[in-house]
């Protein structure tokens, strides 16, 4: 290949980019298709999936695309999520259209992956060899999802990714470029919102309402890029820029952008984060994480704009020793919102509010099969009563404590010989509440009591 030739095909290449990450289908979570690539088992990349160990992250930070093995498969997987679902007490109507009020079987999340090599195993076939070893460092996490509680397809968390390694000031770095679909999914760690646990759960059970805009507020309504370098295997830095896409392109891409918060101009993203060994295979990460936007609240311009910001803290410990494996997980996120267009549309009582979030989850993982976690989850801030018309008494306060127990019989072995690169997650995830939006023992606005939340989700997670 020629050099012009190879330049032509390096910029065929790249006018193509843009629109391939939009048209193939499209949060990370455990993909056979990563594991056919790499030739690996699942357990080199997850404790539980879809929580990452160190070579996880070295995975995600390359971009995607290690591996090699010599498959011709296509980076294509499935998911599967049979579920069975009961609330300490039945939702009057029914949990969803077309369910009932209480005990509801679903199927509550199918998802169709494309993950991996942008091009598969394929990018010497379409490019040579010369233009492969370009097209090789694109890497793709596209997720499809069918939402079993509202009977809808829609995109999910979609991410395209160049990266490659070298020295920056003086440092060995990997390194790289994205353009996503949700802030935080870039992130490796399972310490910030988009990939914290619990990493499933019932879309047939009643939630808390109050959440930070950074914390799934703006998912798949937004298209964001960025850059990012992973210094010495110890100092992260991510620095990228969100806007939210066209109501026309999200019902496209089966997203109803009805009311949602709109992001006017560009609302900066950023991440810093340390991560240093302690011991035999121990680790230990400490960081911070935000987001600054000007929003239009319901996609109204007719008063102006909010200000919004969002300044997280995390940290993350992981061991792993002989049979056992420990993941311990804590995040604390402040907003702060300037309510410049809202209450004069008098969608807020207040000026300005707070609201904060905090979580902490320990995981134990046994001979990569038998496992179980604990989780404490608070959100609380400003009392606003017409910010959270939800709830009785005007406040955005829920706390709680998830428990989860989990088996994983194919996570050592792989699946079975037909399709070796399978596996599947048994679990139960039981939810109590103390207080839910702004409720304890007092009703919550729905005529229930925080206890009355309590859920029990029953789910297999199939992935092949």
């Amino acid at each position: 290949m020629t050099v012009i030739s190879f330049v032509k095909c390096r910029a065929g290449i790249l006018r193509g980019l843009a629109l391939l990450v939009f048209l193939l289908p499209s949060a990370v979570r455990a993909v056979p298709s990563f594991a056919r690539q790499t030739g690996l088992q699942c357990i080199v990349c997850h404790t539980q999936f879809p929580e990452l160990t160190a070579f996880g992250h070295q995975f995600k930070l390359s971009g995607y695309i290690l591996g090699g093995s010599g498959t011709e498969l296509p980076p294509i997987a499935i998911m599967l999520q049979p579920s069975f679902t009961h609330t300490a007490k039945g939702q009057p109507g029914g949990a969803a259209p077309q369910f009932g009020p209480n005990d509801n079987v679903a199927l509550n999340q199918a998802s169709v992956f494309y993950a991996g090599r942008l091009f598969g195993p394929y990018a010497e076939k379409l490019f040579g060899k010369d233009g492969a070893s370009f097209a090789n460092k694109f890497g793709i996490f596209s997720q499809l999802t069918y939402d079993g509680a509202g009977k809808t397809w829609a995109w999910d968390n979609t991410e395209l990714r160049w990266a490659d390694t070298g020295r920056i000031v003086g440092h060995d770095a990997i390194y790289g470029f994205y353009i996503n679909n949700n802030p935080t999914m870039q992130d490796p760690w399972n310490s910030t919102p988009t990939w914290g646990f619990p990493y499933s759960g019932s879309g047939l059970a009643p939630g808390p309402s109050a959440a930070t805009l950074i914390d799934g507020g703006v998912a798949q309504e937004v298209a964001g890029a960025g850059a990012y370098a992973m210094f010495s295997n110890s100092f992260y830095v991510d620095v990228a820029g969100y806007q939210t896409l066209g109501a026309q392109f999200q019902k496209s891409m089966g997203v109803d952008p009805t009311d949602e918060t709109q992001i006017t101009g560009l609302a900066p993203y950023w991440r810093l984060a340390w991560e240093r060994p302690v011991g035999g295979n121990a680790r230990w990460e400490i960081g911070t994480f935000g987001m600054a936007a000007s929003t239009y609240p319901g996609r109204d311009s007719s008063a102006g704009h909010d200000r919004i910001v969002d300044i997280g803290f995390d940290t993350e410990y992981q061991n792993s020793f002989g049979a056992h494996d420990v993941t311990v997980l804590a995040s604390w996120i402040n907003e702060h919102a300037d309510w410049r267009a809202s209450e004069p549309l008098g969608l807020t009582s207040n000026s300005s509010d707070q609201l904060w979030n905090f979580r902490a989850t320990v995981d134990y993982l046994y001979d990569k099969t038998y496992g179980g976690a604990i989780q404490y989850f608070v959100t609380d801030g400003d009392n606003d009563p017409l910010l959270y018309s939800e709830s009785a008494t005007g406040a955005p306060g829920s706390d709680g404590v998830n428990i989860q127990l989990y088996y994983l019989p194919l996570n050592k072995h792989g699946g079975p010989t037909a399709w070796p690169k399978s596996n599947v997650k048994f679990s139960v995830l039981h939810t109590i509440y103390g207080r839910f939006n702004g409720a304890r023992t007092n009703f919550d606005g729905a005529g229930r009591n925080a206890h009355d939340n309590d859920t029990t989700y029953i789910e297999a997670w199939i992935a092949f």
